[in-house]
């Protein structure tokens, strides 16, 4: 009965909200630390209508703007005004049913299906509303107006990752896109664009097979692109099947590529069948390179292509740990789980992104309730990947991404907040919680309050006001 409530409380704040309010005056409880001076800024599907059969990860973007400033706090939510946006509330109904398919009686000229509901950056003076099969999507930071799609004065094109990542030392923003040759294509775009949000290199290259690519990892020297047996399928897509499948039997690969150089020089890497959504951090040691991800046996919320479900038991994301000798005699790399506990979305203090860090965070879920998107808590653990705290929030309740905020820019790692957006289900509401970055076990040190909820996102990232 417990897990059966769990599982209700975790679908039914997947459910859309019909409505866009600003609350300037939150209540607080506890005490705000006064260094959070800024917005946090989450993304997440929130259709507008609804529209048969389609994929939950294909909900219009809904932005989530929570401002803190000198002990107070505000909210507003906006949807992302995508042209697929624009043309669904002028026709008062839904016209596409997800990955790109059109519904009967939607317009012959009708060909933007995007959705902008994955993830929100801030880079180059830009933010920028992310979903992986379209350009980024600019957002006014304040009003969170849409600004439209951009493209770099024209110097990018096609898919851009909803995972793009931000070097500490330099500001240079690094991304990718698969289906980078059109649906269901091989083809991989990779680029680069400067602190400044000058777009410095933008090359393709072909992959061993039409993937799913959600994330890749970055180092100070090295690119890796996992290639993973989320496989998509034209045919399929058009015969009504699961556009994107799970087929173990393609394989699961990494191509690692330096940074600076040829995409001819990329060396493809092996490894048992396996899905990753989201990688937690990699760094070099050595002749190799290390990174700490939250991995899957197989993969959720996509069925096999014959619309058979995975194995629940074994679509569940445990803490991993990835290993690649590139000085070996050896086209194989290691994966070995760090925990035997369910969590996913993964975060650490960005200030340490590509090289070693010693502090991470996840969400995770309770042990007694093994389900994918049950998360009820969060976990801290150090650069072995070993437990330094662990929170669980009440029975029912859901957690969102916990994203890090340091206490300063000359702080030491870790010292800082995480910000996550909790789903309180008796009250059918949502609260931001704010945590002790090293001392998550206390429980929050705040909780500001909202009379609504926050539907469950998928991602977001703290813009500091200086």
């Amino acid at each position: 009965m417990q897990q059966e409530s769990a599982i209700r409380a975790e679908w039914a704040n997947r459910g859309p909200i019909p409505m866009e309010c600003d609350a300037p005056f939150l209540k607080v409880t506890g005490e705000l630390p006064r260094e959070l001076n800024g917005t946090l800024y989450r993304n997440g599907p929130n259709p507008q209508f609804d529209a048969p059969g389609a994929h939950w990860f294909v909900g219009d973007g809904m932005l989530h703007a929570f401002h803190l400033e000198n002990g107070r706090a505000s909210y507003r939510n906006r949807w992302v005004r995508t042209p697929k946006w624009q043309a669904e509330h002028d026709a008062g109904r839904a016209l596409f049913g997800g990955f790109g398919r059109k519904l009967p009686g939607a317009p012959a000229d009708l060909t933007d299906g995007g959705v902008a509901n994955t993830n929100i950056i801030f880079h180059g003076g830009r933010l920028l509303a992310l979903e992986e099969a379209h350009l980024p999507t600019e957002i006014e930071p304040g009003t969170l107006a849409t600004r439209g799609y951009c493209n770099y004065g024209g110097r990018i094109a096609g898919p851009f990752t909803a995972h793009p990542k931000i070097d500490p030392s330099t500001g240079e923003m690094v991304f990718f896109g698969y289906n980078a040759s059109g649906p269901f294509t091989p083809t991989l775009s990779f680029g680069a664009v400067n602190a400044s949000g000058k777009v410095t290199r933008f090359e393709r290259f072909e992959a061993p097979y039409a993937s799913m690519v959600h994330d890749f990892i970055v180092t100070e020297n090295h690119l890796l692109f996992p290639v993973l047996p989320i496989a998509g399928s034209m045919a399929r897509a058009m015969g009504g099947q699961p556009a994107y499948a799970w087929e173990p039997e393609k394989g699961a690969h990494v191509g690692v590529m330096k940074r600076n150089g040829p995409t001819e020089d990329i060396v493809w890497f092996r490894g048992e069948d396996c899905y990753v959504f989201h990688v937690m951090n990699a760094w070099e040691d050595g002749s190799r390179i290390i990174a700490d991800v939250m991995q899957f046996e197989e993969a959720p919320l996509f069925p096999h292509p014959d619309g058979r479900p995975t194995d629940s038991k074994k679509s569940r994301a445990r803490f991993c740990r990835w290993t690649f000798d590139l000085a070996g005699n050896t086209d194989r790399f290691s994966q070995v789980y760090l925990d035997d506990l369910t969590g996913e979305f993964p975060r650490v203090d960005d200030r340490r992104a590509g090289v070693k860090s010693a502090h991470g965070w996840y969400a995770c879920a309770n042990p007694d309730l093994p389900t994918f998107g049950a998360l009820s808590g969060v976990v801290h653990v150090d650069g072995n990947g070993k437990r330094r705290g662990k929170y669980h929030l009440p029975s029912g309740d859901v957690i969102s991404e916990p994203v890090f905020v340091e206490r300063g820019k000359d702080a030491a790692e870790g010292d800082g907040w995480l910000l996550a957006v909790v789903y309180r289900a008796r009250e059918n509401r949502s609260d931001l919680a704010v945590f002790n970055g090293t001392d998550v076990e206390a429980g929050p040190v705040a909780l500001v309050h909202l009379a609504h909820r926050v539907p469950d996102g998928f991602h977001g990232n703290w813009v500091g006001a200086n």
